[in-house]
């Protein structure tokens, strides 16, 4: 309570941006909310260092999303007080990750021995790439089911293998939807492709609906960090297997358990 955050997004964002001023207003903090970049001083070339600086003065911690890879790790070398990332680029979201972790522990009860299956744009998005990392700290066997181009990166299957975690990669839903007990579905991200038509040839490489869902379990949950465009029907919204809106509530709480850590409330 008092405390204030300095949420700083050089990237859109819906869910995360709003979850993480849900969580602080409801612990009883406030947001500094800079949301739109192009009307603070970083329009006048201001450096992510000397905005981290700024910042610090005024918030006890800054919740940051940057679209350069490493950014918060930059931006943490600079603070004294907690920088949390919300995203950086084509990196890693590791918050999302421990909501997406909650979830498939609240939906199926355990996580060891489970069949975790991702599917779409592996290359950037950075979503899995934190989930699949997380994963390793599980028993669990990890499918990666995408375009060509769009294949997991070498480096996070290299960490998962040194985990000794079972992998596969697929070019087709069809080997793997049987034995899944989690289908984490991505977008394909537009905003990543510098050549529009490769984009169009990818996007809809996979598209989930409830005729995909036929040859899946009765007990699985379909995932999904969001926004969609397309890579999951709307009409299946309604099949109870469909997590994705779940997911994104359990964030909030989530993302309220990190603060009260962070700023020392736990």
């Amino acid at each position: 309570k008092g405390k204030i955050l300095a949420s700083l997004f050089y990237e859109p964002s819906t869910r995360t941006s709003s979850s993480f001023t849900s969580a602080m207003e409801r612990l009883g903090g406030s947001v500094i909310p800079i949301n739109e970049v192009r009307y603070s001083s970083v329009s006048k070339g201001e450096s992510l260092p000397d905005t981290v600086r700024t910042l610090e003065a005024y918030a006890d911690v800054i919740v940051l999303r940057h679209p350069e890879t490493g950014s918060a790790e930059l931006a943490a070398q600079y603070a004294r007080k907690p920088v949390i990332n919300a995203g950086d680029g084509t990196g890693e979201h590791p918050t999302q990750a421990l909501l997406d972790l909650f979830t498939i522990k609240e939906e199926l009860s355990d996580i060891d021995g489970l069949t975790v299956t991702m599917v779409g744009d592996l290359k950037y998005g950075r979503t899995v790439h934190s989930l699949a990392r997380l994963l390793t700290l599980y028993d669990v066997r990890l499918n990666y089911v995408s375009p060509e181009i769009l294949r997991m990166p070498e480096h996070i299957v290299a960490e998962v293998n040194e985990h000794h975690i079972p992998q596969a990669e697929y070019a087709s839903l069809e080997p793997v939807i049987a034995q899944s007990d989690v289908l984490y579905v991505t977008r394909v991200q537009k905003e990543r492709f510098e050549d529009a038509n490769v984009y169009e040839s990818v996007k809809n490489a996979f598209v989930i609906t409830p005729e995909t869902l036929q040859s899946a379990k009765d007990e699985m949950i379909v995932m999904h960090p969001l926004p969609r465009v397309g890579e999951i029907s709307m009409e299946v919204d309604d099949d109870p297997r469909a997590a994705y809106f779940r997911q994104m509530e359990y964030g909030l709480y989530i993302r309220m358990a990190l603060l009260a850590m962070v700023l020392g409330k736990a």
